[in-house]
Parts: C-alpha cells; structure tokens; sequence
C-alpha cells in the first residue's frame, strides 16, 4: 500500500522550500530598491584585467582604494546638498580577477538581456569569496591599456543584486574619467537612470543638465554625473575631465531616494 503521508510530507517540503526562495528573493528585491541611506555604503571593487596585458596587470598593480577618494567625496557633496546630511561611502579595492562578467548581447531582445542578467549574476556569486565581506554593491573594473584599445563598450550594472560591469582604461592620464565611469555606474546600481540620448550620446534635455534654466542655455558649466558629458549646443557635447565637472541635478537624486 502506498505511504501516503510521506509523499505528501515530501512535496509540502519542496513547496515551503520554494516558498522560502521566492521570500528571500522578494526582499532582497525590495531592500535593493528601497536602500537604507542611514546605513553605510560599502562598494566592492575588483580589478580585472581585461584584455590579459602585462602594462595592464602592471597598472592594476599600483591601484589603492585611496585612489577612487574622489568618487567617494562627489557622492559625499551630492547628499549633503539634496539630503542636508551625509551617507556614508566605503571604498574597498578587492583581488584581481583574470575572468570577465558576461557581456551585454548587443540588440538583445527581453530573453536575451534576462538570460545575460542570470549569467552576470552567476558570474558573481561565482567571484564572491568570504573575504570578500558583504559589499552593498560590487563592481567589476574591467581595465584595458588604451594603447591597444582605444574604445570602450557601454558599461552596465543591476539595481536588482547591485552588481556593475564597467570598462575603464589602465591609464593615469584616465584616471579622472574612470571615476566618472565608476560613479555613473554606481548610482545605476541604487536605481538612477541614463539621462542621455542612445543613438547621439547627447545629453536630453532637460533632464541630463545640470542648469536648465540658464541663460544663455549653452555652453553649460557641468555635466549630468548620469550623462557624463557638458553640453556645449543643442547637437554638441564634451566629456568631462573629471568628477570636478561633474554634478548630480534633481531628477537623479530623486530616482536614487535623496528627494522625497
């Protein structure tokens, strides 16, 4: 005679274990967007070096976590101008790695970007050791000597699991830009948004300036830390040199949690 009971025991269990997941995983969604900002920020950095050089390994090398203070100060001066208080930010650089995160599929369509974001999620959980304490949000630096590489793909990172793949350069002379890169991508980990044109990269107005009342509108003084660039016209822009350009306007505030 079948044993009843157990088989039913047995799938109660698969079910409260199921049940169990989903739980864990809506709440660490909702604490992924519903940050905490009273608590402190730890930002994992890990280096990797991405095309496999020997001058860029030599330039990860050097790399201290003193070395993205600047970061840490821009979003240091941005909450205590739109939260009249500070939030706390951590810096922490981490081991190298040799593996890249996965790539964002060019023109993907909804299955494909989902399929991308369980492998990079993946490819995370993969890289977190125990040392590695538990980070806010964790970054993946993927460095590249500009001699080789003049160009950059788009940079990328989750809200959901606060996790980012951003390609910055092995290059003092970048440096400032990198943390332009670092700080941009971080602020899309807590929920920011582009704030430029896909297709142009121009900033939009009015949302990717920083004074869009000013008159004469152009040239603007700063860019948009979500554009990275400063508007010159209504066709034309310029990167900025570094976070010293660079400001965070009201909308990015407000998507982050630092206007109500």
């Amino acid at each position: 005679m079948p044993n009843y009971p157990a088989q039913i025991s047995w799938k109660s269990l698969r079910v409260l274990i199921l049940l169990i997941i989903l739980l864990i995983v809506a709440i660490n969604a909702w604490r992924d967007q519903n940050q905490n900002w009273k608590q402190p920020i730890f930002v994992l950095l890990h280096p990797v070096n991405a095309d496999g050089r020997a001058t860029t390994a030599s330039y990860i090398a050097q790399l201290k976590s003193s070395d993205f203070a600047e970061a840490r100060q821009f979003l240091d001066q941005s909450a205590r101008h739109y939260r009249q208080q500070p939030v706390y930010f951590y810096f922490q650089l981490g081991r190298t790695l040799q593996t890249l995160a996965p790539v964002v599929p060019e023109q993907a369509n909804i299955f494909q970007v989902i399929w991308w974001s369980l492998k990079f999620r993946f490819y995370a959980w993969r890289q977190h050791q125990a040392l590695d304490g538990a980070a806010t949000v964790t970054l993946y630096l993927n460095y590249y000597d500009p001699k080789y590489t003049s160009t950059l793909i788009h940079s990328t990172a989750l809200e959901k699991g606060r996790i980012g793949s951003v390609n910055v350069f092995a290059s003092n002379t970048q440096a400032q830009q990198n943390q332009i890169v670092i700080t941009h991508e971080l602020l899309h980990a807590f929920g920011a948004s582009d704030k430029y044109d896909l297709t142009t990269g121009q900033p939009i107005f009015p949302v990717g300036y920083v004074n869009p009342q000013q008159q004469p509108l152009y040239p603007q003084q700063y860019a948009e830390i979500m554009t990275g660039h400063i508007p010159i016209s209504a066709q034309k822009s310029k990167m900025a040199d570094g976070l010293a350009q660079v400001k965070m306007n009201q909308a990015t505030a407000l998507e982050i949690g630092w206007l109500r």
